[in-house]
């Protein structure tokens, strides 16, 4: 119980999709406040979802 903050709680095995939602977002906010263009809006939440899906791949291989 001590040490389950340490290792990740609750969010333990949701680390990934959390940081890519934040990321997302964070793209999004980027160009809604003028900091970055669509273009650079489409490549940085295409890169987020490649890191999503590649995260996604790897627990179906894992199960397995």
């Amino acid at each position: 119980m001590k040490y389950d903050l340490v290792r990740g709680g609750m969010f333990a095995d949701k680390k990934t999709y959390i940081m890519s939602g934040v990321g997302i977002l964070s793209a999004i906010a980027s160009y809604l406040v003028g900091d970055s263009d669509v273009f650079v809006m489409c490549q940085a939440i295409f890169t987020i979802g490649g890191i999503y899906l590649l995260r996604k791949s790897d627990n179906k291989t894992k199960g397995k």
